[in-house]
């Protein structure tokens, strides 16, 4: 009899782990499914990986740079940075550096409470690569509002909300717009109790992730393209290189609107900055003077490209 029940608690293990890892059920589908409480779905998961009756394993065969990846610590001063090897296929060197950056960034979110991220296409891809894996001591946040890409599967509120499902657990948003031009407004609105966790989990992340952006990305949103005099107000726009936690900034690094006249409503840069882990993901060479900003300004920690974007930085650095 022992037997018997022993062998039908393995199947019950093994029926959830295939629902969650291969079906991609979320805990809480598995939970109604299976009739159990997500605390026993959580336990039998873990007991499935435990007992050896799921393996989960990374398969990276993607070759680096290290030389180059040398050069650029020396020169920039960056705590990690990872150049991945081009192949003759453009498309698949895109792929690998999403590909690796989702890995690292795996490794990285195992040892973080609260996560931070922003927009766009890599950041989307990114995530999509992550394997499912249950860690409920995790917070993913937004730390700066809206970028008003209701349109767009990368929305930053969206955002949040797919990559705390790739590990099953929660999420904060910051249901207010990227910038806001009215100082008092602005002021208020951080008074306001419906933020208030968002900002608490923001000022605690130990962990950013994002694209970095340039003009073209700010251009490609109406509202914004349409009043970018009032959102960075008094700067030279040729003068942009970047824009990175919705603050643009120049060739160097130096953010080119003060703190007084900063209309993004969310964490402050000093915040931001005090983040010990702040990977980038740049997967074209067009954003190489985004790039090279970031580096210079230290502005990110962490940088995943591949040998073609990292020539590029550094030939836009010797002519700069």
């Amino acid at each position: 009899m022992m037997q018997d029940n022993n062998y039908k608690h393995q199947e019950s293990l093994a029926a959830i782990a295939q629902d969650f890892y291969l079906s991609r059920l979320t805990i809480s589908e598995l939970s109604a499914k299976y009739s159990l409480s997500r605390y026993l779905i959580k336990k039998n998961l873990d007991e499935a990986i435990s007992s050896g009756l799921v393996t989960v394993s990374i398969n990276s065969p993607l070759a680096r740079n290290f030389t180059i990846e040398m050069q650029f610590k020396k020169k920039f001063g960056i705590k990690n940075v990872y150049i991945i090897k081009n192949s003759s296929n453009p498309e698949e060197d895109q792929m690998k550096i999403i590909e690796y950056a989702a890995e690292q960034l795996q490794l990285l979110i195992e040892k973080s409470k609260v996560v931070g991220l922003t927009w766009g296409g890599a950041v989307y891809n990114v995530i999509d690569h992550f394997n499912h894996h249950v860690k409920d001591d995790l917070i993913f946040t937004q730390f700066i509002g809206e970028n008003m890409k209701y349109h767009s599967q990368a929305g930053s509120t969206r955002m949040v909300e797919k990559a705390a499902n790739k590990f099953s657990t929660s999420f904060t948003t910051l249901a207010g717009p990227l910038y806001i031009v009215n100082k008092k407004l602005k002021d208020e609105l951080w008074q306001e109790p419906a933020f208030k966790q968002t900002f608490i989990y923001a000022s605690r992340m130990d962990l950013i992730f994002m694209g970095l952006g340039t003009l073209a990305s700010i251009d490609s949103i109406p509202c914004w393209k349409q009043n970018k005099k009032a959102i960075f107000p008094d700067i030279n726009q040729e003068k942009i290189a970047g824009i990175l936690y919705g603050r643009p900034y120049d060739i160097n690094g130096n953010f080119l609107v003060s703190n007084e006249k900063d209309t993004v409503f969310g964490a402050d840069i000093d915040t931001i900055l005090a983040v010990p882990h702040r990977l980038a993901i740049v997967k074209s060479k067009f954003k190489a003077k985004a790039a090279l900003g970031a580096l210079r300004g230290h502005l990110i920690t962490d940088l995943v490209i591949d040998e073609a974007i990292a020539n590029r930085i550094l030939l836009e650095a010797a002519n700069s």
